[in-house]
């Protein structure tokens, strides 16, 4: 049995247009003679009757105070409605279909509400249907505990439910469909001549959603890249290739795809905002370094870019965690300076490494424009530079033009 997981994302269920071609694209798959398990998203995005955020907001801003077990439970009806949906326009046109929740489907999760992790999958029941003929509709986005408690998967759960599912029936691929052609070298919104990228390790992806950029979760990457499961970012709206996510094996050692990409050294550009600066004056001992770290994790405020020196302590932490940090600094009486407004820009390619000269290309690109960098790290397939919020589109078509991505 040839099987393939589609997943539909928000936008391509919004209209009856759009839910028409998702019907278009399930039977053509179907027709090719595959074995079609598809995954939906809950209907459109925010202010929308059926969108997740909007199904969040009718107990969120109403009801303070209220469990995120109540409110999983709630959020999973919009997943439930796009599917009963798309189920019955299936049926009307005399196709066999089998709608099953994401408990149904045998998706066992932990109790995290409103973030949990899958831990296992029962496929049994999804194989049985297949091997009917039916096209099985399962509900992104959701799971179930031991007892049976509902759970959603956090933001973006849909791409990881087709990413589980695609790893535990062996699937060929997961195609995962939305509003654009594929993984681009940069948001079109910002380098207006971004290129869509054919091929992509799963390295160049994890790093690319990781810095920003809104492809996949990161955490269906993850999944997909221990599976060695292919997977294939579409367009809904078009019939374009897209881009294929995947590693090669050859001669029992694991090979990234080294896609010719005409010699261009990076694959991606990403920027991602609302990002501060905090820099902490400190004595030499150790034991200052200790509380302050361990306080910071005891918070749960995520640190990043992280730069040590004697007397300093360098770091990044979102906006939305500013208050709190300061709450600590001030408990322990550090002396600490933040810099709101800022942007963390990533280039991303797993050719940089060992590569001279990368470094002098991104601070003379972002020089001649007056861009000043306040901070960087880098990885094995990264750079990233801290700069000003008010320079980070700029400062992305400089690079993007720099190493020849719009080429």
């Amino acid at each position: 049995m040839k099987i393939v997981v589609q997943k539909f994302g928000g936008t391509s269920l919004s209209t009856k247009d759009r839910r028409a071609m998702v019907i278009s694209k399930i039977l053509k798959c179907k027709e090719a003679g595959k074995s079609v398990v598809v995954v939906l998203s809950a209907m459109g995005r925010k202010g929308e009757p059926y969108a997740t955020d909007t199904l969040k907001d009718l107990i969120s801003s109403t009801c303070p105070g209220h469990s995120l077990k109540t409110l999983d439970l709630l959020m999973s009806c919009g997943e439930i409605i796009s599917s009963s949906l798309i189920g019955a326009q299936l049926e009307a046109m005399g196709e066999k279909v089998v709608i099953l929740t994401g408990p149904q489907a045998g998706i066992l999760t932990d109790s995290v509400f409103g973030n949990a992790e899958i831990l296992a999958i029962d496929n049994k029941q999804i194989l049985s249907h297949l091997s009917n003929g039916a096209i099985v509709i399962v509900t992104g986005f959701q799971g179930a505990t031991e007892l049976g408690e509902i759970t959603t998967l956090g933001r973006g759960g849909s791409d990881t439910t087709a990413a589980a599912l695609g790893v535990a029936l062996n699937a060929e691929s997961v195609d995962i469909y939305t509003d654009v052609d594929g993984i681009m070298t940069a948001d079109p919104n910002i380098v207006p001549n971004a290129k869509i990228i054919d091929e992509i390790n799963y390295e160049e992806v994890f790093q690319m959603a990781d810095k920003g950029a809104q492809v996949i979760h990161p955490r269906a990457v993850e999944i997909s890249k221990k599976g060695n499961l292919t997977i294939k970012i579409k367009n809904t709206m078009s019939s374009h290739p897209g881009t294929k996510i995947h590693y090669y094996t050859h001669t029992g050692k694991e090979l990234y795809s080294t896609r010719p990409n005409k010699g261009k050294l990076l694959t991606a550009i990403t920027s991602k905002n609302h990002i501060s600066q905090v820099s902490i004056t400190m004595d030499d001992s150790l034991q200052g370094d200790s509380i302050l770290f361990s306080s910071l994790a005891d918070a749960n405020i995520s640190i990043d870019m992280i730069n040590f020196f004697i007397d300093k302590k360098v770091f990044t932490i979102d906006e939305n965690q500013i208050d709190l940090t300061k709450r600590l600094m001030d408990k322990f009486q550090f002396k600490y300076n933040i810099l709101n407004a800022c942007s963390k820009v990533t280039i991303i390619g797993s050719r940089i490494t060992g590569i001279p000269g990368v470094m002098a290309t991104i601070v003379t690109a972002l020089s001649k424009e007056n861009i000043r960098i306040l901070q960087s790290s880098d990885s094995h397939a990264t750079i990233s530079c801290l700069i000003k919020e008010e320079d980070a589109n700029k400062a992305v078509n400089l690079l993007h033009d720099a190493f020849n991505l719009n080429q």
